[in-house]
This record gives structure tokens, sequence and C-alpha cells, in this order.
């Protein structure tokens, strides 16, 4: 694995702490929404569409934003997203109900979604094959540590200076990682500060892929982009859920103020943060000790985490709120296992020069479900609860799996 004082090593460190930020930013909503449905008078039907102004924007410009930095590069493609998002995000403070929120929403949206792309690109050019999943897993982990931070800085912000102050600081933090990205990152044919043996033992470290997936429509006709695809489709909704409902689930049926939520939401994202990180070490774990191929590693590993989100699913049968987070936390675990694997997978079987776009195109796949599965939630909730919507979750990955492991012909390339 690499060498602790690599250069590559300080890049991934870099990325992760962007992702950090960029998640406290989008998931301060989350840890505010009890404050702001009872302030503006929000309903539950009203903040299911402001959570899925975000997703629609989102969606939609996630392989916009992959194929701009795929054009521009990474040190200036990135750093303007992130000044954007932060900008969106601070201009939460000046909301008045719920349309205007729902606007500087889509916004973020807007600005946040070229940040995953840019990160598994980033991850593509920097490390060989049998370090990427354990480099995703660890950019990965900077998700769900931005989702363990948020609710604890923003409940804390708001609760002495106001809810406004809690966007402007979850914000304005971005800017300080776009100057830092700009002035520091190069990609490593570009990077004076990066030795020529490391140089060469990443590009040693990477096997050919296939080229010819030049636009968004060849890559969207390949089955190798729909092997990815569906699978994302059925996962994201479970982070969705966990990302933006959450803290309403534990207000709304478990009975919890603000005070508690903030000591409390934070727990799932830290399992999840686990998962990240040992999903990413077990994809080499099983190329080495059980000689499977790169591609198969990845499969195994997503079958796993499927399996373990039925936990999720069991939240409605039990009484203990502590027991549900503990089963919420298991499916985080459970999620970032599939999260890393996934996105992987589409810096493995696709050309470096275009996993930007490609990432954004699954990416775009996936945050359709989490979106329509968000305003399902929506018009749900109130009415039949949460236990059955969390029952999805669990049942839509197994399916998930299964449809990986049918189409994983298309994926496998070469032995690792």
């Amino acid at each position: 694995m690499m060498n602790w004082r690599s250069i590559r090593l300080r890049i991934l460190l870099l990325l992760i702490a962007g992702t950090i930020i960029n998640y406290i930013a989008r998931n301060s909503l989350g840890a505010l929404a009890p404050q702001l449905k009872t302030e503006l008078g929000i309903t539950t039907e009203q903040y299911s569409y402001i959570v899925g102004a975000f997703q629609l924007a989102y969606t939609i410009m996630q392989p916009i934003g992959g194929m701009l930095i795929d054009k521009i590069g990474l040190t200036a493609g990135f750093a303007l997203f992130a000044v954007a998002w932060s900008l969106a995000n601070m201009a939460h403070a000046g909301a008045g109900s719920w349309q205007s929120l729902a606007a500087f929403r889509g916004l973020l949206g807007i600005a946040e979604a070229a940040a995953i792309p840019a990160g598994m690109k980033t991850i593509g050019e920097w490390f060989p094959d049998r370090e990427r999943s354990v480099a995703v897993g660890w950019f990965n982990a900077g998700t769900s540590l931005g989702a363990v931070i948020a609710p604890v800085l923003a409940g804390l912000v708001a609760a002495t200076y106001g809810w406004q102050a809690a966007f402007i600081v979850t914000g304005a933090i971005g800017l300080v990682f776009a100057a830092a990205w700009y002035l520091f990152y190069r990609s490593p044919a570009n990077a004076g500060y990066l030795p020529a043996g490391e140089l060469a033992e990443i590009r040693q470290g990477q096997r050919p892929v296939p080229t010819g997936t030049t636009t968004l429509r060849a890559i969207a006709v390949t089955p190798r982009f729909w092997a990815i695809a569906v699978p994302r489709f059925l996962a994201e909704p479970a982070w969705q859920t966990f990302s933006f409902w959450i803290p309403l689930y534990l207000a709304k049926e478990r009975g919890m103020d603000i005070t508690e939520i903030a000591l409390f939401a934070w727990v799932p994202f830290l399992m999840a943060d686990a998962g990240g990180i040992l999903g990413g070490y077990l994809a080499p774990w099983l190329q080495r000790w059980r000689k499977f191929s790169l591609e198969e590693s990845r499969i195994a590993g997503i079958a796993l985490g499927a399996v373990l989100m039925i936990a999720p699913g069991c939240v409605g049968m039990v009484e203990s709120p502590y027991a549900a987070i503990a089963l919420l936390s298991l499916g985080g675990f459970a999620h970032q296992v599939i999260s890393v694997l996934i996105n992987t997978l589409s810096a493995d079987v696709f050309p470096q020069n275009h996993i930007a776009k490609t990432n954004g195109l699954v990416g775009m796949a996936g945050w359709t479900g989490g979106l329509l599965f968000s305003l399902a939630i929506g018009q749900l909730a109130d009415n039949i609860g949460f236990a059955p919507l969390f029952a999805c979750l669990g049942a839509f990955d197994l399916i998930g799996a299964f449809w990986l492991f049918a189409m994983r012909r298309h994926l496998i390339l070469q032995k690792a």
C-alpha cells in the first residue's frame, strides 16, 4: 500500500478535507430542519420540496459538473465549484419562506454536484489500481465525517447565534478550502513537487482501460455503465434518507429535541466512516487472499454491504430510540461499503480523462433514485410513518447486488 510519506497521501488528505467541508454545508439543513420547520412554518411535505430542490439540481448537474471538470481541469475547476457552494450555503441565511429556502438549496445543489466526480478523477489520476479502493474509502469517509460534524457544528452555532449564523459558518469554511486547493493541487504530470520515482510508481500501477467513451451519450449506451448505474440508483435513497431525514425521524417518531438530535444524529455517520474505510480495504484483501479479480473484489464487497442493509429495514421493529439509532448506524456502515466500491468501479472501468463525467453520470442515476425516494417520504411519512420506508432501503440494495452480479461479465476487463 501507499507510503505514508508519499505525495499522493497529501493529495488525498487535501481531498478529504474538501469533502468534509462540502458535506458540512449540505448536511447543515438536516440538522436545522426541526428549528426551521417551527420558525418558518414549514410542513413535512414542503420540507420534502426543499430537499428535492437540492436533489434535482444536484442530479442534473453531476454529469455537467463532471464534464466541466474534465474540460477545464481539476485545479481551477474544483476551486471554482468550492467557492460557488460556499456562497450558496451562506445565502441560506437570507431565507424567509420554504420557497426561498428551496431556491437557495437548488443553487447549492448546482454548486456541490462536481465534488464527487472531482474527487474520483483525482483518485483516478493519482493512485495505482491496487490502492484505488483504499483511497476511495478514505475519501468517502470525508462525506460521513462531514455529516458527523454538521449536526454538532450547526446545532451549537444555531443554539447560540441563531440558524442564520449556522448557515454562514458552515458555508464560509469552504472558501478556505477553495484557496488551498487552487494553490496546491496539480495533476501528477504537472506536479513539480512529485518525485520521479513516485510518478513512475503511479503510472506503472495503472492498467490500460478501453477508450472510445468520449461523450455522455457514448458512456450512457455502454453495458458497463448500466451495470454500475442501476445499483447506484437503488443504493442512493438510503444515503439521502440518512442525510436529510434522520433528524426529523428522531424528532417526530422518537420524541427527541434539537439538543438530543445533535448528540445522537451523528452516530450513523461515524459508523458510515468505518464502513467506507473498511470497505476500501476489503477489496484488496479479497484480491490478495481470495485471488479475486479487481472487479470481482468490488462486487463481492457490494454484496456484503447489501446483506447488512437489512438492519435499517428493521427500525420499525424496535421500541428503544437507541436501538433504532444502532440499526441506522449499521445501515450507515453498510451503505458506505457499497458506495465506496460502486464509485471505485467507475474509475476502474472507464478511462482517466473521462472519469469525472462518467462518475457524474453514474451519480445522476443515483441521485434520481434519492430524489424520488425523498419525495415519496414527503408524501407518505405523515400517513404511514417512517418504518415501512426504511424497510424499502434494505430491499433496494439486495436487488442492486443481484443486478450487479448478473452484469459482472460487462465489468471484468482483466485479471488483477
